[in-house]
């Protein structure tokens, strides 16, 4: 009988010679994350920091990719302000105000702090898809390992806000930072490890052989050993502002919800459903991608 986690309906979770796999297990959705899902994956990372037989934990996705973000099939999360997800506003806060926004959107943190706040190292194993709610939950971990041909950035910061966990700037400084928030614009897995982004990238076909190697040689150190290893690096990021940032960040999401741009595409979503809704933000950026080489067209002005 498992103490945290019991029942998991969007995840699956297993131990294997001590590294616990925490799997996203929505591949009909591409993995986009819920709050149940969420909460799962919270539930499964105390699992396997309280269970002793485990020295790491990986954490992927099933089917064609990581995660493809957060879950817009229904328009749940980019409802027009005043309206609600269906419980007594009465009683509970609802996305009326950009204090009620902000609260939301800090309360919702906590799964991804889960993984910082934990004892023992998280891998996050990337391949296809780690978009927008993907990047939050992946760049949080304490290695990130990618296919070469993964796709990983933040579109909805063309539209929708800004990331609520952002780790971005203490993985590839602030220009990098700046450069994929300001466009939206998305990294190859290969292009990803150059600037620091993820730890490394390798062919799909070795992801899996790749991080299993690292996992199993974490697993061999003392879990207290890990613990200490991990809570300093942590810490010198809380030292360099990385808890306060975290705030900052959901507080400022829930600033750029008050935009023309977010009321436009909730509008969309309300009125012609989401494809129309990525068609009409995505469409002017073409392929979207980012590149460390030279990207303009010869003789763009």
């Amino acid at each position: 009988m498992r103490k945290w986690l019991s029942d998991p309906q969007t995840i699956s979770f297993a131990v294997k010679d001590g590294v616990a796999r925490i799997t996203l297990n929505r591949p009909d959705k591409r993995n986009a994350l819920t709050q149940q899902l969420l909460d799962e994956v919270q539930a499964a990372l105390i699992e396997a920091d309280d269970l002793k037989e485990v020295g790491c934990v990986v954490i992927e996705g099933a089917g064609r990719d990581f995660c493809a973000g957060y879950d817009i099939s229904s328009g749940g999360d980019y409802l027009p302000r005043g309206q609600t997800y269906g419980f007594d506003v009465e009683q509970y806060r609802g996305q009326a105000s950009y204090d009620d926004d902000a609260w939301q959107l800090r309360m919702r943190s906590a799964p991804r702090l889960q993984i910082f706040d934990m004892f023992k190292p998280v891998i996050a194993k990337v391949h296809g898809n780690c978009l927008a709610g993907g990047t939050d939950l992946a760049l949080m971990c304490d290695i990130v390992i990618a296919a070469d041909d993964a796709r990983i950035g933040y579109p909805a910061t063309r539209a929708l806000g800004s990331p609520a966990s952002n780790m971005w700037l203490y993985h590839v400084g602030p220009q990098w930072a700046k450069r994929m928030l300001f466009t939206g614009d998305t990294l190859c897995g290969a292009e990803a490890a150059k600037i620091g982004l993820v730890m490394k990238s390798v062919p799909a076909d070795v992801l899996e052989d790749e991080v299993d190697y690292l996992a199993d040689r974490i697993a061999k150190v003392p879990s207290d050993l890990l613990a200490a290893h991990k809570r300093i690096i942590n810490a010198g990021l809380e030292l360099l502002g990385a808890r306060t940032l975290q705030r900052f960040a959901s507080e400022n999401d829930a600033r750029a919800h008050l935009s023309s741009a977010y009321a436009e595409f909730a509008a969309t979503v309300q009125n012609e459903g989401v494809k129309a809704a990525l068609q009409r933000r995505d469409g002017p950026f073409g392929d979207g991608q980012a590149s460390t080489a030279p990207e303009a067209p010869r003789g763009a002005r």
